[in-house]
């Protein structure tokens, strides 16, 4: 898979089973200020449908500020994350901890700088896509 971001046309029409370790990947470049891993688990172009990844994100990565057009549920499955709306604080989650983010809103999330992160992300699709990539974040931004 050469682009794990890369959307499929529709979620899939019949139960699927997607193993532990089958299709993870690494994400693309530009999207964030070091490679971590991601798994598809739905992926659309459809409006309306869901797209969902797990991803596996070293300690120090944190994505570039994005959006999604119809909002963004993130579940942690696991070590410490942070997360900032902008103009808002960082947050920092722990393992169990769910954070929304509403349709537009533009924000971060990615791994402390000591503890590896993983969690589930659910978004919806709107015009064909699932979420808008913007500027990398500032470095005093991420304190």
């Amino acid at each position: 898979m050469n682009n794990p971001f890369a959307m499929g046309d529709s979620c899939p029409d019949t139960m699927t089973v997607w193993r532990a370790e089958d299709g993870i990947a690494t994400a693309p470049s530009g999207v964030s200020t070091g490679p971590f891993e991601v798994q598809m688990l739905l992926s659309s172009r459809a409006d309306g449908e869901m797209t969902a990844m797990r991803a596996f994100v070293p300690a120090g990565v944190i994505t570039h500020w994005h959006s999604h057009p119809r909002g963004q549920l993130l579940h942690v499955l696991d070590g410490a994350g942070l997360v900032q709306r902008h103009g808002c604080e960082v947050v920092e989650l722990r393992k169990g901890d769910s954070v929304w983010f509403a349709p537009d809103e533009k924000h971060w999330h990615g791994a402390t700088p000591t503890s590896a992160f993983s969690y589930i992300s659910i978004q919806p699709v709107k015009d064909g896509t699932a979420a808008h990539w913007m500027e990398p974040v500032e470095q005093e931004q991420n304190q």
